[in-house]
């Protein structure tokens, strides 16, 4: 009964660190996930205010979604390449990111909510407009394992005037 007891015992604990191990290779995998989004989002600041239209498309997964507030959502990488490059004509962004939240949700998709502030420049007449949005990212992790834009909306936070 006693050496029952003890055999007990041994195999308790060994599963119970079989799970302390798993789920710190788990959360050991999130982060790792979380510190690549998050590069993924300050690139993205960085191509946007370099106005670099190919840095923009790498970011973006190839079945994307672009949802720009007041226009039709650009579905996939064509479309998507014509929106930044006639934005990019016309306008001059300088922008800055303020990450929110990031949550990986498993299966290979996450979410990021943002709040920018920044200015845009009428590149035509040179007007500047200060804005403040807030944006919702969602990423697909590739087959590679790079995390990809693969939905991105984005909302002002100032009332129109009127």
């Amino acid at each position: 009964m006693v050496k029952l007891n003890r055999l007990w015992r041994a195999g308790a604990l060994i599963c119970v660190l079989s799970m302390v191990v798993a789920v710190n290779a788990v959360h050991a995998d999130t982060n790792t996930d979380r510190d690549r989004i998050v590069a993924v989002l300050k690139n993205y600041e960085r191509v946007l205010n370099a106005s670099d239209v190919p840095g923009v498309l790498k970011l973006y997964a190839p079945d994307s979604v672009f949802m720009p507030q007041y226009s039709p959502s650009q579905v996939g990488t064509l479309a998507i390449h014509r929106a930044y490059t006639n934005a990019f004509k016309t306008i001059d962004i300088d922008v800055k990111f303020e990450i929110v939240e990031v949550r990986v949700l498993g299966n290979g998709w996450a979410f990021v909510r943002t709040n920018s502030i920044g200015t845009v420049k009428i590149l035509a007449t040179g007007a500047l407009k200060h804005g403040r949005n807030q944006e919702l990212f969602v990423l697909q992790k590739q087959k590679n394992g790079a995390w990809k834009i693969a939905r991105y909306a984005f909302s002002s936070t100032a009332r129109p005037k009127t």
